[in-house]
């Protein structure tokens, strides 16, 4: 089984780049809002109870995929790099999967803040992130975060051998994944579908 990380900072593309992956490839698909908007209809944004349950549904999930005859999970996620616990939590959830002998490929993606301003309201996002609706909040969201944390890595920073880095800014979604799979040799099963990011 392969595991993919597909990390980067919010509106880089992460999961319509990952939406593209699955549809070429037959992965599954876990993005991180799967989890968040699930748990939000409950519990407030950011309460404790919260961020407890999305923590464990996501192990949960983790768990049992690891163990599976999948073929493939994608998992995206908003790394910030100036965060220990961030690192910590990364190790981790993928040594979940190498430790059942599964391997884990490190895909960070990158843009440039206007494209992911422009992305932060793109119908495909909001269809399937219903806390990102509120534009007004979102973009402040955005661009708070992106103040208060580094949420992309430095040259060398990530120190793994199924590595790879792209710039999405003018790239869209099909092309990135395309760009992944050739990368790591991925097998495809191409079905024609095209998403914008």
């Amino acid at each position: 089984m392969k595991f993919i990380l597909l990390i980067g900072p919010q509106a880089v593309g992460k999961m319509s780049v990952g939406q593209e992956l699955a549809e070429l490839t037959g992965f599954k698909l876990f993005h991180n809002h799967m989890s968040i908007d699930f748990v939000t209809a409950l519990f407030s944004y950011g309460s404790p109870e919260g961020k407890r349950l999305i923590q464990r549904i996501r192990r949960a999930v983790f768990e049992e995929a690891a163990q599976s005859d999948l073929p493939g999970l994608i998992f995206t996620f908003v790394w910030a790099f100036d965060r220990p616990e961030d690192w910590e939590y990364v190790e981790e959830i993928s040594s979940l999967f190498e430790k059942e002998g599964n391997e884990v490929y490190w895909v960070e993606l990158e843009a440039d803040l206007s494209i992911r301003l422009e992305r932060n309201q793109t119908p495909n996002r909001l269809a399937h992130k219903p806390s990102k609706r509120n534009l007004e909040w979102s973009e402040r969201d955005l661009q708070d975060t992106m103040k208060k944390y580094r949420l992309n890595s430095r040259p060398g920073e990530i120190q793994k051998e199924l590595y790879l880095r792209i710039d999405t800014s003018e790239l869209e979604a099909r092309a990135t994944a395309e760009q992944i799979i050739a990368a790591f040799g991925f097998a495809r099963q191409e079905t024609g579908k095209r998403e914008e990011l």
